[in-house]
Order: C-alpha cells, then structure tokens, then sequence
C-alpha cells in the first residue's frame, strides 16, 4: 500500500494551549513594556530655560599661543635656531542681561567658539557649574559656557526698593 494515514498537522490540545499561553504572556509583557517607557517619557520635563538679551561682546587676552621654531632636521644637524612665535589668543566674553542679573559668560569649547549674534534674545538654563545657552534666531544649539561674572542689575534693584517717605519718622 503506498497510502499511509495522514500525521496530524495540528498539535494536540495541550501544546496549543501552552503556546497560546507564551502568545497571551508575550503581549502583556510588551504592553507592560509600553506603558512604563511611556510613564518614564512623561515624567521626564524638558529645561525651564530663562530669557535674556545678549547686549555685548569684547575679546579679552586668554593668554598666549607659542610655535616652537624647532625642526627634526635643524634638531639633528645642530643648526636649530632657538627663536619662538608667540601670539595673544583672544577669547569671546559676552554680556547675558536676564531680568535681574547681568552674567558675564565665556565659550567653555575655547577651540571652536560661536559667534552670538549680540541684540538678540537668548535661552539659558544654568546646570550644574555651566551655563547652556542657545539662541532660537540663530541656530538653536545648545552650547556650555562659563559664568565669569554675575551682577545684579541696578535698574530692576531701584525700581523694586521702596519709596523713601518724606516726613515719615
């Protein structure tokens, strides 16, 4: 006979059952999984920034950058001269006028400074020892600088006093 019975394709009930089972545990799990990044993602605020206007730049001396005036070949042959080139390296200082405080910042990246757009409103948020500030009108980047300075402003401290009375013992 060249016809043999069929072999059940299917699984036996228990086997289906089992594997309906791992199904149903693999979607609660994944829907678990969902809820909780998404909890996590609400729960994570972005940065309150502050707003301040960038009023003013200078360049100030960050000190000084020396070439060597030595080669391999002047090294070996002795005929190195001992001369030096030196140059003032300048650094970028601006002046962040928030609502009560004028901060005097410097770039943090002394390498590849930016160049702020000054009369422009910009965000900053202070974390930790640095001071990130990005302007929306330029790039929007965030970028790390260091607070030289911090001043209270006197225009808001004269308006916030109280008025002197006259007569008033």
């Amino acid at each position: 006979m060249f016809w043999r019975s069929p072999k059940p394709f299917c699984k036996s009930r228990t086997e289906q059952s089992e594997a309906e089972g791992r199904i149903k545990m693999r979607i609660g799990m994944v829907a678990v999984l969902l809820a909780f990044t998404t909890l996590n993602a609400q729960a994570k605020d972005a940065p309150a920034y502050e707003k301040g206007v960038l009023v003013q730049m200078e360049s100030s001396s960050c000190g000084y950058s020396e070439k060597d005036g030595k080669t391999i070949a002047g090294q070996i042959f002795g005929t190195d001269g001992q001369h030096k080139n030196t140059k003032q390296v300048l650094c970028q200082e601006y002046l962040l006028q928030a609502d009560r405080i004028i901060y005097r910042i410097t770039p943090k990246d002394d390498k590849h400074p930016v160049l702020l757009p000054v009369g422009e409103t910009a965000q900053f948020r202070i974390h930790k020892d640095k001071l990130l500030l990005r302007v929306p009108e330029a790039d929007g980047k965030e970028r790390e600088y260091l607070v030289l300075s911090m001043t209270p402003r006197s225009d808001v401290n004269a308006a916030n006093r109280p008025a002197n009375r006259v007569g008033a013992q």
